[in-house]
């Protein structure tokens, strides 16, 4: 059943990335993720998290702006490409949190943004609550917006426009590890000027807007259950 009642339309490669598409460590990492074995070492998952988040940091970082410098080594100088302005990094509470810190561990200079959404449950149509939002100015700045699991895309999309009372961003990359094709399809129409970026896209939603095959709760699995 698709809990959002449209069907997914083919998806732009220059808009859309899938990064597990092709054979890498990612692969690993990804199923690492999806493993319900090793899901119970609470560290190693979110260490995974984490190294996918580097995995597609580095991929978002080749879409960025670069400004040559005059570089002295030791021995001589060189010329060197140093990243124009680090980009914001945006990320949802609190299944993000290791997926950000792998952001962070690549772009060491970025300011951060987070919010704190949620869905609401025992509803028939997927609700979304966002309670707190803590960022800096994005005029004009690199925006990146990263959870792990995009189910629906309502969490992201509201996030997102909620974050826009910050200023509006020259460039807008999303982040997911994975997602479903109808979150994917929605997120793209909806913010139609970001680029997705997602370790893998699975099979569909479930009555109730869950990813399948997916991983579970990321936030549970990452920090434990809540109430």
């Amino acid at each position: 059943m698709d809990a959002l009642n449209s069907t997914p339309t083919p998806y732009a490669p220059e808009r859309v990335h899938i990064v597990c598409a092709e054979p890498s460590v990612a692969n690993h990492f990804l199923a690492e993720l999806r493993d319900v074995n090793k899901q119970r070492d609470s560290l190693r998952f979110r260490r995974n998290l984490q190294r996918l988040g580097e995995i597609i940091a580095y991929r978002i970082s080749s879409q960025l702006s670069y400004t040559d410098q005059t570089i002295t080594t030791p021995l001589s100088e060189t010329n060197g490409k140093l990243l124009q302005d680090f980009p914001v990094l945006a990320t949802v509470l609190r299944a993000g949190l290791p997926f950000h810190q792998g952001f962070l561990n690549y772009f060491d200079q970025s300011p951060s943004a987070f919010a704190a959404a949620y869905r609401i449950e025992g509803t028939a149509q997927v609700q979304v609550q966002v309670d707190y939002l803590s960022a800096p100015s994005l005029d004009e700045r690199v925006l990146i917006l990263v959870d792990p699991m995009l189910a629906s895309g309502k969490s992201l999309v509201q996030t997102y426009r909620a974050m826009l009372r910050f200023g509006t961003p020259r460039q807008v990359h999303i982040a997911a590890v994975i997602a479903s094709p109808e979150g994917v399809d929605y997120v793209t129409r909806e913010i139609p000027e970001a680029t997705l970026w997602v370790a893998a896209v699975d099979e569909g939603l479930n009555d109730q807007a869950y990813i399948i095959p997916g991983l579970g709760d990321a936030g549970d699995l990452s920090y434990g259950s809540k109430l």
